[in-house]
């Protein structure tokens, strides 16, 4: 019989014995979508997406009873007959720690048999969390070690449960006149869907890659994502005057939206283009029932202040900051409202020391 999920498990449930197993994609994906700390980047859907550029995805978890309790979605890279495994924004663990360790003990035997020089976790736990201390320790004493993460390690969440308007309000005063602006001037924002988007998507994304000098994937890589997660996704064109000038794709997974890859041209830039895409995935996302929408990174500088009691320190982690890549991309984002997050970092349980630092290298 297949595995499912039920919200609340038995009394008779939580007295069974706790079982690893590899999950239907279905059933594991009605787990995900159920966690408090499920994300895009743990659903089936994101392996079969790195299975199609160079990774092999393993879905374990742990089951008591008919119930899944705690699971991970787990990338793996091999090369030379070594391996790399890779937990994005997980495991999902269930806070009891007999079923998290039995979890833990299958991920590092799982990385045994693959050969790994490495696994890493990245859980996609809030620093300020009242669960990270304990989870931090958890996993200390597991042999873990703290990393930098692969993910972005501070963001901005913005809070989508008030109305429209109160979100307009919550923006800078410079944010709401762009998007005004960009109406004024004729800015349509429209869904893409066809393949002839995907080429227009595409073409900006490497224009603003040149422009910026920032790396993005292949075309390929974008279309499997909208092939791959359907509804869940989005892709938005904003059109001036016959003309794509600005792009971006955002996906709706459980209660958080994301923002996942944007461009522009410098006709956009000068319009407010972007402007009126986040605006128009902020509605869409909250109408899908998003609690949330993650802006998706930001200098980790930022993260750190926002987190400091010490006006000294803030001040020298916000000066730092501006000298950062993405400060203007954080300014952009900062400015539709919401607050900092700073995630736990990523732990790395070390399998060959000696071929350690190489391997990091072929993971991020």
């Amino acid at each position: 019989m297949a595995d499912h999920v039920i919200e609340q498990p038995s009394e008779c449930a939580t007295r069974a014995t706790p079982t690893v197993i590899t999950p239907e994609r279905a059933s594991w994906d009605t787990f995900v979508l159920a966690h408090p700390d499920g994300h895009l980047l743990q659903s089936s859907g994101w392996g079969a997406l790195k299975e199609r550029f160079g990774w092999k995805p393993h879905l374990r978890a742990v089951r008591v009873g008919s119930v899944i309790r705690a699971g991970a979605l787990v990338l793996e890279k091999q090369r030379f007959g070594l391996g790399a495994l890779y937990i994005p924004r997980g495991p999902l663990f269930s806070g009891d720690p007999r079923i998290d360790a039995l979890l833990l003990d299958d991920l590092m035997r799982l990385g045994r048999r693959r050969h790994a020089v490495f696994v890493r976790l990245e859980p996609n736990v809030a620093e300020d969390d009242p669960r990270a201390p304990a989870l931090h320790q958890f996993l200390i004493a597991h042999a873990l070690q703290p990393m930098a993460p692969i993910q972005p390690r501070s963001t901005i969440h913005l809070d989508l449960t008030p109305e429209p308007q109160r979100l307009l309000a919550g923006m800078s005063k410079g944010h709401r006149a762009d998007i005004k602006r960009a109406a004024r001037e004729g800015v349509m924002v429209r869904e893409g869907d066809s393949s002839a988007d995907v080429d227009a998507f595409y073409a900006i994304m490497q224009e603003t890659s040149a422009r910026a000098r920032f790396a993005i994937h292949a075309r390929a890589y974008y279309a499997s994502v909208l092939d791959l997660f359907g509804d869940a996704v989005r892709l938005w064109l904003a059109e001036r005057n016959g003309a794509t000038v600005a792009t971006a794709m955002t996906a709706a997974w459980g209660a958080t939206a994301i923002y996942l890859y944007s461009g522009s041209t410098t006709e956009g830039l000068q319009c407010g283009a972007q402007h009126a895409i986040q605006w128009n995935a902020i509605q869409w996302a909250r109408a899908r029932g998003a609690a949330r929408y993650d802006f998706w990174g930001i200098p980790d500088a930022l993260g750190q202040a926002a987190a400091t009691a010490d006006p000294a320190a803030r001040a020298r982690l916000e000066a730092e900051a501006e000298h950062d890549p993405l400060y203007g991309v954080y300014r952009f984002k900062k400015g539709f409202g919401g607050r900092t997050i700073r995630y736990m970092p990523a732990y790395d349980y070390v399998r060959i020391p000696l071929l350690y630092a190489l391997w990091q290298r072929r993971i991020a």
